[in-house]
């Protein structure tokens, strides 16, 4: 594991660290007991500490404010409880970059977080076709895996994760990098069938979740990590096959061409897309725009320090009879909870470091796979926050961490190609 360590990168914070990513998907619990003090070590005997770099101001800032708003907030001990989804993630952020400090240790990274989807890929895949089922448990219940037979909700592809679309959403973060590890030159042929197999299998289980915004960071991911350089090829053949899709799910469209198209599509995805399997129950409460429209008026009624975190939770039940417990969009989330200045001070922070970074240059295959899995994530939260998931919130700021380091020279030129002599 001491392969590809960068040089800012303490031996034994990078085994840590090592780790703690690849049993991350597994269990929150057991990949934070190793990554904690990875991050410990992380933080010593930097260079330079985090007040002089420009890129941690945003966060102490807007931790500053967060802390604030606490005093007065309207979910009283709850908003305390929610920093606990942000302030020491801010932490990681500066803590985790000796680990993800050049191309070699991005790409051992993005590796590993491969290899541990794999746990994620074979219970998901059995839960749907095997019909497994948990608990299953280790160390005497420490660990407990609930996969439910036939996923969560039903019919839907959960593996170790609580409900389909956060695991959706977590596959969606490491498509990139099984993409990349499967395209990737110099493979030997072992390797590269190993690399086949989890891609398939990646995208198959991506398909089960039944996750529109899976779905959509399926393709997505694939422009971006391909290059540029093969854009005169793939975009034609990527609009070619979804334009049978956009005829089966866009209003207006004539049935004359509408019908043919939804013959070729298969039903499960056409009709997910355009929700038609849930539209004649779906009260409007429930709808996203009717949460968005909620969050609007209460962003206005308390701009500057917000309600607290969880305040949507307590409050849309006020407003609508119908519980949920948040707003399915993240900048709102933030603005509600936290206030205006706070969330334009992340999501300006997050937007600025994926357009700094692309501006700058994509190096190489796996940090063009970073900065897309990077984007995934950010397009995920426009329309739902799997972050409340811890194991999603360390890997973004993993991620994130990652982000900021391509914006300082690489000491050492990292290659594309797999550890050790395989090129």
């Amino acid at each position: 594991m001491a392969t590809e360590r960068p040089r800012q990168a303490a031996p034994s914070g990078w085994l840590l660290f090592q780790l703690g990513v690849v049993l991350l998907p597994s269990s929150a619990l057991l990949g934070s007991l190793l990554l904690f003090p990875a991050l410990l070590i992380g933080s010593l005997r930097r260079e330079r500490n985090g007040w002089s770099d420009p890129w941690t101001l945003p966060l102490i800032l807007a931790a500053v404010l967060m802390v604030s708003g606490c005093l007065r907030a309207y979910s009283g001990p709850l908003a305390w409880a929610g920093l606990a989804n942000w302030l020491p993630f801010f932490w990681g952020f500066w803590g985790f970059q000796p680990y993800v400090s050049d191309t070699g240790g991005r790409r051992r990274t993005a590796l590993w977080l491969v290899a541990g989807t794999v746990p994620v890929l074979v219970t998901g895949l059995g839960q749907i076709w095997w019909g497994w089922q948990g608990p299953w448990q280790l160390f005497n219940g420490l660990i407990i895996w609930f996969v439910t037979p036939g996923g969560e909700p039903s019919g839907r592809l959960s593996g170790l994760f609580d409900y389909a679309n956060i695991a959706g959403a977590w596959l969606a973060l490491v498509w990139p990098f099984a993409l990349a590890a499967f395209v990737q030159p110099g493979l030997k042929p072992e390797r590269r069938a190993l690399a086949i197999l989890l891609a398939t299998a990646q995208v198959a289980a991506l398909l089960l979740t039944d996750s529109r915004n899976a779905w959509g960071a399926l393709v997505l991911a694939v422009p971006i990590v391909l290059g540029a350089q093969s854009w005169f090829w793939l975009l034609p053949l990527l609009l070619l096959a979804l334009f049978p899709l956009l005829l089966a799910v866009l209003p207006g469209v004539p049935s004359a061409f509408q019908q043919p198209a939804r013959a070729l599509v298969p039903e499960a995805i056409w009709s997910r897309l355009t929700d038609s399997r849930h539209a004649a129950e779906r009260a409007l409460a429930s709808t996203r725009l009717s949460q968005w429209g909620v969050a609007l008026q209460l962003i206005g009624e308390r701009p500057w320090l917000g309600w607290g975190a969880a305040a949507f939770s307590v409050l849309y039940p006020l407003r609508t009879g119908k519980w949920h417990g948040h707003a399915h969009n993240l900048p709102l989330e933030l603005a509600l909870s936290h206030g205006l200045p706070v969330a334009m001070l992340l999501i300006g922070f997050v937007l600025a470091l994926l357009i700094t970074s692309l501006r700058r240059g994509l190096r190489t295959l796996f940090d063009r796979a970073w900065w897309a899995s990077v984007l995934i994530l950010v397009v995920l939260h426009g329309t739902d926050m799997p972050f409340f998931d811890s194991r999603l919130n360390i890997a973004g700021w993993i991620l994130l961490a990652g982000l900021r380091m391509m914006l300082r020279p690489d000491p050492v030129p990292a290659a594309d190609g797999p550890p050790g002599s395989t090129r």
